[in-house]
């Protein structure tokens, strides 16, 4: 089975227990939290990938956000 890379913006914003909550605008209701940016970033790019393997079973289209071949994490802090 062939796999793809898709693009994704990531927003992180510090929370009330010094960790991030992220969340990814073109995936709806996609939340994620991390207690530092390393944890944050793993736990968006698994939370990522669960959410667009949700998407092929449920034989949905994935949403497309860019033709870089990654995933672009942004940070606002």
């Amino acid at each position: 089975m062939k796999k793809s890379i898709h693009n994704y913006t990531a927003v992180f914003e510090r929370n009330e227990n010094n960790g991030y909550t992220v969340t990814v605008p073109s995936l709806p209701g996609l939340v994620t939290e991390g207690r530092n940016l390393d944890d944050a970033r793993k736990m968006a790019t698994e939370a990522i990938e669960c959410y667009l393997a949700g998407l092929k079973v449920d034989k949905k289209q994935l949403p497309v956000e860019g033709d870089i071949a990654s995933i672009r994490l942004s940070v606002f802090a």
